[in-house]
């Protein structure tokens, strides 16, 4: 009888909620099915009208999240679950934890103000919070930058605008700074006409702004020269490299040379 009993209460209990469970289990993978369209087409329609590629990931990221929380939502009212008080739960459970992620939510403020004031997009060099990278994604919380070495930084959004951020591709070019010392024995006008032409010999170098070679500093051991090419921000690291290679060349090949310090040791012979 107690088994009978059982059967007929798992019996009722199935006729009751089963096509409710149905129902709720196909409610979530329809919509899912739905919200993954819906992301796309969204996507789509950002990129045919030109959106910037920071703010398309963005806004994609963020609408996925809301549709799932109404798919959720959905899903609960589905199964029986009263969604007015479930709200008010919600509510409640919102407020606390919000006052326990206080950073999550600073990270989100964050990315709205990135995306509105716009520091940065994808695709520039930037200098934040202590790492050089590349941005490569605009995230709701955090922002990834692809450092020099092909390591991924992660840098959460709230601290990234709230600190100081220097953008390396904002104007399109960036100017070399390099530093070569002559000897005090050395023709000024020549050094100085050597060096100008291994930067105006190459094609990486920008005409306008033109280069700039000047004497910076009479040193100790050597008339210092400021060498200043400037460069699309892609050619930056090939321009360093290879104007102080050819230079060296170029200056041994003139008789101009590089001193380097030195100290002369007399020794006396005190009887």
């Amino acid at each position: 009888m107690d088994i009978q009993k059982w059967l007929d209460k798992g019996l009722d209990f199935i006729v009751d909620f089963g096509p409710k469970v149905v129902g709720a289990i196909l409610i979530w993978v329809v919509g899912s099915w739905i919200i993954k369209k819906l992301m796309k087409s969204v996507s789509k329609l950002m990129k045919a009208r030109n959106y910037d590629e920071s703010l398309q990931k963005f806004l994609v990221n963020l609408v996925g999240w809301i549709m799932k929380i109404l798919l959720i939502l959905a899903v609960l009212g589905t199964v029986g679950v009263e969604t007015t008080s479930f709200a008010a739960i919600l509510a409640a459970a919102g407020l606390a934890i919000g006052l326990a992620l206080q950073g999550s939510l600073g990270n989100f403020a964050g990315g709205v103000l990135i995306m509105i004031f716009k520091p940065f997009k994808i695709g520039d060099l930037i200098e934040a919070q202590g790492v050089l990278g590349v941005v490569k994604e605009i995230e709701i919380f955090t922002t990834k930058l692809s450092t020099p070495d092909n390591k991924e930084a992660i840098i959460p959004n709230g601290t990234l605008s709230n600190g100081n951020i220097i953008n390396y591709s904002s104007q399109g070019t960036l100017r070399v700074d390099l530093n070569i010392g002559i000897g005090y024995g050395d023709d000024i006008k020549k050094a100085k006409d050597v060096i100008m032409k291994v930067l105006t010999d190459n094609p990486k170098v920008l005409k306008d702004p033109a280069p700039t070679v000047a004497v910076s500093e009479l040193g100790d051991n050597a008339i210092n020269l400021v060498v200043r090419p400037n460069v699309m921000v892609a050619d930056y690291w090939d321009v360093y490299f290879g104007a102080l290679e050819e230079s060296k060349r170029a200056l041994d090949t003139a008789g101009i040379s590089i001193p380097y310090p030195q100290r002369d040791v007399h020794i006396h012979n005190v009887k």
